[in-house]
């Protein structure tokens, strides 16, 4: 893979992404806008505890081909108002699916939980959605503690009292010509570790392995990583859920334990098709890579 000189998500021609951001109260989203046209989707949660809006469609059988944005945001359940925002811009912008009657936009949208951080009655509602649509922008993507990122922490394993500040990173890579990128965000109740050498980045010494067994203290559906890959390589919306079931293998790859029974892991893959073919197989690979990458980024910035 070789290099680029914008080694984030708007490395892929045509994405945009804005954020939203409260420090004060540690909460926010993060919007990815598609092109013109949408782009082709699909997703996986694979935790047991997610909390989501539009996954089902995401599905490959499932009609829907194409997405206008996707929301990725703080607030815990509450937290998915922001795509109502989203949706209301992008309906201004003539954006969305034609019923003939009108165009209705297609927000798939995920959350992580950061209600124990900051204020827990300050939530990212349809304004802060719109606000972060209205920031998009195809400049490289700003990292750490912004947007759905500010109130994310990892190392709840022991409890949220042993918490690390966490954030947002991302990551780009160029593999057979297409660009591969991620946005990622760990919220995890897991450590975080280095996936070449195997140190710990972040979270608790000393519970790594079985370790991380004895004493779990993590508080239930408190715990998320979500990670966002797009590619400007034609693939079809089976082989985008196919790719993220790899970004969860990135997701596994850095953060130990990962995919509790606590956590609600979560991954969508878009693609433009403006791109050159590249087989499946290199695909899953960079996806891997760029998804471990962006996580790792986003908790040193965050920190």
């Amino acid at each position: 893979m070789n290099a680029l000189q914008n080694e984030t998500l708007t490395a892929v021609a045509g994405l945009r992404v804005g954020h939203y951001t409260d420090l004060e109260a540690r909460t926010g989203c993060t919007v990815v806008l598609t092109p013109a046209g949408g782009c082709v989707a699909s997703g996986v949660a694979l935790g047991p505890a997610p909390g989501s809006r539009e996954y089902v469609l995401l599905q490959p059988d499932k009609t829907v081909q194409a997405v206008d944005a996707v929301v990725l945001t703080g607030g815990s359940a509450f937290g998915l108002a922001s795509a109502d925002g989203v949706m209301c811009w992008l309906e201004e912008q003539g954006r969305g699916f034609d019923t003939g009657v009108a165009r209705v936009p297609i927000v798939p949208a995920a959350v992580l939980f950061d209600l124990a951080v900051g204020s827990a009655k300050v939530r990212p509602d349809a304004a802060a959605g719109r606000a972060a649509a209205e920031a998009a922008t195809d400049a490289p993507v700003a990292q750490g503690r912004v947007g759905a990122g500010t109130g994310a922490t990892v190392g709840k394993l022991r409890g949220p009292g042993n918490a690390t500040d966490s954030g947002l990173g991302s990551h780009a890579a160029l593999v057979g010509g297409a660009v591969v990128a991620a946005i990622g965000i760990s919220n995890a109740a897991g450590n975080v570790i280095d996936p070449d050498t195997g140190n710990l980045v972040a979270g608790v010494p000393e519970t790594l392995g079985l370790a991380a067994a004895a004493g779990f203290a993590a508080m239930p559906g408190s715990n998320t990583t979500l990670v966002l890959v797009a590619t400007d390589a034609p693939i079809t919306k089976a082989q985008a859920n196919a790719l993220a079931t790899s970004a969860h293998i990135g997701i596994a790859r850095v953060t130990r334990p990962s995919h509790t029974v606590f956590d609600g892991d979560s991954a969508f893959v878009l693609s433009t098709g403006t791109g050159p073919e590249v087989p499946l197989a290199a695909l899953s690979v960079a996806v891997q890579e760029v998804v471990a990458a962006a996580l790792v980024k986003g908790v040193l910035a965050g920190r």
